[in-house]
């Protein structure tokens, strides 16, 4: 299972909400759908993501052993 607490997390260090996210990494709304509710999106998507906050992967999700 992926969690993406260290996202949601990161976003309020860098005091922005999701929708900020969205426009700066160009993400749909349904890609921050899937991410609201931790499911899969594709190594583009993260790496846009991490382009836009300037992080790493390890920044923005964890794995997490079922």
């Amino acid at each position: 299972m992926i969690s993406y607490k260290r996202l949601w997390k990161l976003l309020i260090d860098k005091d922005m909400n999701k929708k900020d996210l969205a426009q700066l990494a160009g993400l749909s709304t349904f890609t921050m759908t899937k991410l609201n509710k931790g499911e899969n999106v594709n190594a583009e998507t993260l790496a846009k993501i991490c382009k836009a906050l300037d992080c790493s992967f390890d920044d923005i999700m964890e794995i997490i052993k079922d």
